[in-house]
């Protein structure tokens, strides 16, 4: 999935698996409270940062049930690594794999209950992808991956039709409660305008489909914004802060050592001058360029 199908899910978070195994995401902390203390706001923003910034590719495998009539004992997840791992970091790329027509696009349609959103579910392999990576783990691969694996939707049209209206309904509601609630306000500019797509359908006219909403999700993009730009001098702020608290620390701790032992047997006095190093190198105008490109800090208001 693209940034904004793949935050979609994110968002929704249809699944709820333990983070110990996934960490963040549709499957991680944004469903479990006691495992992630952060405000789902701070931990989307964070998110969406180092995927637009990194470019990580968004992959995500069927669980138990692929369609109503393909069922795996566990999930097909388990088998999925072992053909990563045999492919290169460029046949991973998601451009690569488009590229090459090894990824096929979902595309929406229409049935006789009405639209049905269905490239809300990005791209999937296809029989190409098949013979040329699965290839690389079975002798015939066509037979662990079949048609009615690789197109559930020809098992059971109306059941495929039906799981996807379910989808954009848990989409909807989700991000109806980021408007109802206040935590819209807290996320930056391109999740927010998703949020708002998500919840009511378009975001000042503009669609999902939208070039214009969709070059907020772009690397450059997200460089160039004011939005980013807080960031990194939130950044900034904490490290300076952190460094201040240091200064005061250590300096309270020679204060109280009335015989120096402590001050010399754990060098303060140079631990004292590498902080006040670090407090001005942060405090440099300059610095938040130098951050450039990293996630920065969620700034709070």
């Amino acid at each position: 999935q693209e940034l904004p199908e793949l935050f979609m899910d994110f968002i929704a978070s249809l699944t709820g698996k333990s983070p110990s195994t996934t960490g963040f995401g549709s499957e991680g902390a944004l469903t479990k409270g006691p495992f992630n203390a952060l405000r789902p706001a701070a931990d989307l923003n964070a998110a969406f940062v180092s995927y637009a910034l990194t470019g990580l590719g968004g992959f995500s495998t069927a669980a138990g049930h692929i369609g109503p009539r393909v069922r795996m004992m566990h999930d097909i997840s388990l088998l999925v690594p072992e053909i990563w791992c045999r492919m290169t970091a460029e046949e991973r790329a998601p451009e690569f794999l488009v590229a090459e027509g090894l990824l096929e696009k979902i595309e929406d349609y229409e049935d006789d209950n009405g639209p049905v959103l269905a490239s809300r579910l990005g791209y999937r392999i296809n029989a190409p992808f098949v013979r040329r990576f699965v290839a690389r783990v079975f002798d015939n691969p066509s037979i662990v991956f079949d048609e009615l694996i690789l197109k559930p939707e020809r098992q059971d049209p109306a059941a495929f039709a039906d799981g996807v209206r379910y989808i954009t309904e848990a989409h909807e509601t989700t991000a109806r409660m980021y408007f109802d609630d206040g935590s819209a306000d807290a996320v930056c500019p391109p999740v927010n305008a998703l949020l708002t797509i998500m919840a009511f359908g378009d975001c000042d006219g503009l669609t999902i489909d939208s070039p214009e909403f969709r070059a907020m999700f772009s690397r450059e993009s997200v460089l160039a914004s004011d939005w980013y730009r807080e960031r990194l001098d939130a950044a900034q702020s904490q490290a300076a802060r952190r460094c201040q608290e240091l200064i005061s620390y250590i300096e309270g701790v020679r204060s109280q050592d009335l015989t120096g032992e402590l001050t010399s047997r754990l060098r303060l006095e140079q631990a004292t001058a590498q902080a006040r190093e670090q407090l001005e190198r942060v405090t440099d105008p300059g610095y938040p360029e130098f951050l450039k490109g990293s996630t920065g800090a969620q700034p709070f208001r």
